[in-house]
């Protein structure tokens, strides 16, 4: 770097330290002003956190490139400045966080901000999940809501989730908007920041919350599952307790060392249920109190996990696989309405859906995608996100869907019957949806964006020796869907293969998505039918790698 490059590079870091409102952060910048570390500062100033349709996630750290309270305060005033343009005028802002670093300092932030706005803020009276703060927004008529949460993400991540007054998410053009409106502000000197005037919300928004999660079990039906729960270190564990309880279900068996809310996660490498060794807590504690089921939430208990029992231990059922039972829980329910799940989802929501002759629709990845469909009843993505109450909540809502695999378990076991036996009922009627994963996470995200290149140059023509029989870049949109950053690819040949790779939205990984179904004809052909789709799966997990690069 050049001599004139590290003066600007030094002075731009001194301009953002003179005005950092955080001790912390401050003195991190300071340290590494003062070290001469021009490496650590290109990092911390190569540009800024993107505001996209996730809103913003990323490091908590010094700088324009990671999360902190200067970045937060400019986000929240861009916001309030996009929803005065939108004729929001003194409109309800509610304010929802999580426990993870920093989150209740960035809901202070953004209650401080939208009151010098001349907006109303509420905030949620302590670290609570997702769901309630995306619940809260339609039931208090707010223009908008924030949530503080980085979902799964790493410790040292944090976020901040934007949804609009209709409870869903931000999609485009409303990212692009507020983006512009953020970019506009000036000096954090010149939001106007007020040490008070905002409302805290007392537990009514959560008793509300928690009185709607009955509307989505059957009156009468069976309550007699006994479960296992984790929240993951989360902030879970108290609504999900007061929800079963409600429900008048066996009180879930608590994985002790998970179960209070803890920002370093201490026992598990990534919180996320999906990672490896992520539920092994939560399987030793199963195997000493042998329940019916486990349940697990993520960290803002928007996500739900669900494990059963097998000969050889507990198995953590796939997104793919609960989604498909919630839905046919729903249709044996008597759900009707549209049924929609995202591209990278499995198509066996389809075919239940043909069935039950009920709508169905798919859409771009993501619950703001989902949430959006006209007429839906239930939603669903294979990354362990269902909404089985879009007029409650338009979002994914792990403890709604929690009750629902707990109701559906309880029936079951009623009839001597287990999730696994309606898997296999599934299977049998609509052949054996066999669905896994390619995720790839990066310290470089040059990484992804040369492994897309290198597909986009030159596509596969095979996979798993199965002929890749069109290759669709959807960049540039399709029929039903707007551009998104993939590529969709479906093989040739009896087993009706589907290949989706994309970049994750929220972490560091390319994700591809796969997808085989083999014909069953009865009960005998089940394990066949899942070597044989294991198989082939494998298969195209090598043969995609080469072609990737990856």
């Amino acid at each position: 770097m050049a001599v004139q490059e590290q003066d600007e590079l030094i002075a731009r870091a001194q301009a953002w330290l003179a005005e950092d409102p955080d001790p912390e952060t401050a003195a991190e910048l300071a340290k590494i002003i003062e070290a001469g570390d021009v490496t650590g500062l290109a990092d911390r100033f190569a540009g800024t956190l993107q505001f996209g349709t996730a809103g913003l996630r990323g490091e908590i750290g010094a700088g324009p490139m990671r999360m902190n309270r200067s970045v937060v305060i400019r986000a929240a005033a861009g916001l309030a400045a996009y929803l005065k343009a939108q004729g929001h005028a003194g409109g309800l802002v509610v304010v929802g966080y999580d426990a993870r670093y920093k989150s209740a300092d960035f809901a202070r932030d953004t209650a401080a901000v939208m009151t010098g706005a001349g907006l109303r803020a509420a905030v949620l009276p302590r670290p609570l999940p997702t769901p309630v703060l995306a619940y809260a927004i339609r039931h208090l008529g707010a223009v908008a809501g924030v949530e503080v949460t980085a979902s799964h993400n790493p410790p040292r991540d944090n976020g901040y989730k934007v949804y609009l007054g209709d409870g869903s998410q931000i999609v485009s053009p409303a990212d692009v908007e507020i983006a512009a409106e953020i970019g506009r502000v000036d000096t954090l000197a010149s939001v106007p920041r007020p040490e008070s005037g905002w409302e805290e919300l007392g537990d009514e928004v959560l008793e509300a919350y928690l009185a709607r999660t009955d509307a989505v079990l059957t009156p009468g039906s069976p309550r007699g599952v006994r479960t296992v729960y984790t929240a993951m270190h989360g902030v879970g564990k108290d609504v999900v307790l007061a929800a079963f309880a409600r429900a008048g279900f066996p009180e879930p068996v608590l994985v002790a060392e998970q179960a209070e809310p803890d920002p370093a996660f201490p026992t598990v490498a990534f919180p996320n249920p999906e990672e490896p060794g992520a539920m092994d807590l939560a399987f030793a504690t199963a195997a000493r109190v042998n329940p019916d089921i486990v349940i697990a939430n993520d960290p803002d208990a928007d996500r739900c996990a669900v494990a059963v029992p097998t000969a050889d231990g507990w198995r953590m059922l796939r997104g793919d696989e609960v989604g498909a039972l919630l839905a046919a829980h729903l249709v044996h329910k008597g759900a009707r309405g549209v049924f929609a799940e995202s591209i990278v989802s499995s198509s066996l929501l389809g075919r239940i859906a043909q069935a039950a002759g009920v709508g169905y629709e798919e859409t771009l990845t993501g619950f703001k995608w989902i949430a959006r469909v006209e007429g839906l009843r239930y939603g669903y993505e294979e990354a362990l996100g269902y909404c089985v109450d879009p007029e409650g909540v338009r979002d994914k809502d792990g403890i709604t869907a929690a009750l629902l695999v707990a109701e559906l378990a309880s029936e079951l076991k009623e009839q001597g019957r287990t999730l696994t036996d309606l898997l296999d009922d599934l299977a049998i009627e609509h052949g054996l949806h066999h669905t896994d994963q390619l995720s790839v996470r990066v310290e470089d995200l040059s990484v992804i964006a040369d492994a897309m290149a290198a597909l986009r140059a030159e596509p596969p023509v095979s996979l798993a020796g199965l002929r890749v029989s069109s290759a669709e870049d959807l960049t540039l949109g399709t029929a039903s869907l707007p551009p998104t950053d993939g590529l969709r690819y479906h093989l040739e040949g009896d087993y009706k293969a589907r290949v989706i790779v994309r970049p994750s939205g929220t972490e560091p990984k390319l994700k591809c998505y796969l997808e085989v179904v083999v014909p069953v004809a009865d009960a005998p052909d089940l394990a066949p039918a899942r070597s044989r789709g294991q198989e082939i799966l494998d298969a195209i997990k090598k043969d995609l790698s080469a072609a990737a690069g990856i």
